[in-house]
């Protein structure tokens, strides 16, 4: 059976851009939510790693309450990447591919300092669990707008847990007590 010529040139496309997600979102609502969730996802991994850090480098009298907290909410933000990952590649787009491509495009800070005081590992965990929020609406603008409705969807989850990581942090770090 002969293959016809739109066979033909479909599958020299595919073999051209083997990783072209089909999508009818279009290709500019494409290149724009991957665009917004890949640097969502090097802020998802930049602050696993940062909670990471915090959490082995613990010390103090709240120690084991602190470490818990943090490796749970650890948990929470590595369970977030793979689900943004794929995502953006049901979308049509490409994601990330190293810790170097992570680092291009983080906005949450790094701390590499040898010693950081548990109430700051909070307090600094806390901002930058409340501007990966604000990260989140802003990108859930970016989907809207297209009428991406499934990644909409999952961006409301993600900063409802964003919220509440940025709540208990807020709640056992408070001195009034």
């Amino acid at each position: 059976m002969a293959i016809s010529e739109a066979k033909k040139k479909e599958l020299k496309g595919r073999r051209a851009a083997p990783l072209v997600t089909p999508s009818d979102l279009g290709a500019k609502a494409s290149v724009n939510i991957a665009a917004g969730m890949n640097a969502i996802l090097a802020d998802v991994w930049a602050l696993y790693f940062k909670t990471k850090n915090f959490h082995w480098h613990m010390s103090g009298p709240h120690f084991r309450d602190y470490h818990l907290l943090l490796d749970e909410q650890a948990d929470q933000l590595y369970e977030m990447s793979d689900p943004i990952a794929e995502r953006i590649r049901k979308v049509g787009g490409n994601t990330l591919r190293s810790i170097g491509h992570v680092a291009r495009l983080q906005r949450i800070k790094d701390n590499d300092a040898d010693y950081v005081d548990p109430l700051d590992m909070l307090a600094e965990l806390r901002e930058d669990n409340q501007s990966l929020a604000a990260r989140l609406r802003e990108v859930h603008d970016v989907v809207d707008e297209a009428r991406d409705i499934a990644t909409a969807s999952l961006i409301e989850n993600w900063i409802d847990e964003t919220e509440r990581r940025t709540w208990f942090l807020f709640e056992a770090s408070r001195q009034d007590r």
